[in-house]
């Protein structure tokens, strides 16, 4: 799926929110500056959560519990070994499980191998203009592209 500009990416985000249901993990992968945080601003307006969504690169991870269902925004990038990450991982989700929030992890590469049912979005540079976006489902069984 081709996506051109920033509100596209947003908008894309908050049409994928309707796929979601409390306790979904969704791991999003892609270069730096390729629209992961704005996706899930656009996850987070169609969870009608009202504060504003912003990287969570230093803080690791953000909780957001003003919408529809809440939101836990987790990313990995700074982590440098899989135990770091693992830990952090099962931190959050026990707290996901119990407040039946939704979970966006950016940068989950170290953690992918031990998930069992999660969405997977990678995000790519388009060759002359804006970004390009694969999604599976949770039980690896579609791929919208």
């Amino acid at each position: 799926m081709f996506i051109g500009n920033l509100i596209e990416t947003i908008q894309l985000g908050k049409k994928f929110a309707q796929e979601l249901n409390p306790k979904s993990i969704i791991l999003l992968q892609g270069p730096l500056g390729a629209g992961k945080t704005s996706f899930v601003q656009g996850i987070a307006d169609g969870l009608c959560i009202k504060e504003d969504i912003t990287s969570p690169t230093f803080a690791l991870s953000h909780h957001y519990n003003s919408g529809i269902t809440p939101l836990i925004h987790l990313d990995l990038y700074r982590l440098e070994n899989k135990f770091m990450a693992k830990e952090l991982f099962i931190s959050e989700e026990e707290e996901a499980i119990q407040n039946e929030a939704i979970m966006v992890i950016e940068w989950p590469e170290l953690i992918e191998p031990v998930l069992d049912n999660f969405w997977k979005i990678e995000i790519s540079y388009a060759p002359n203009f804006g970004r390009n976006y694969k999604i599976w489902d949770p039980k690896n069984s579609l791929t919208f592209e």
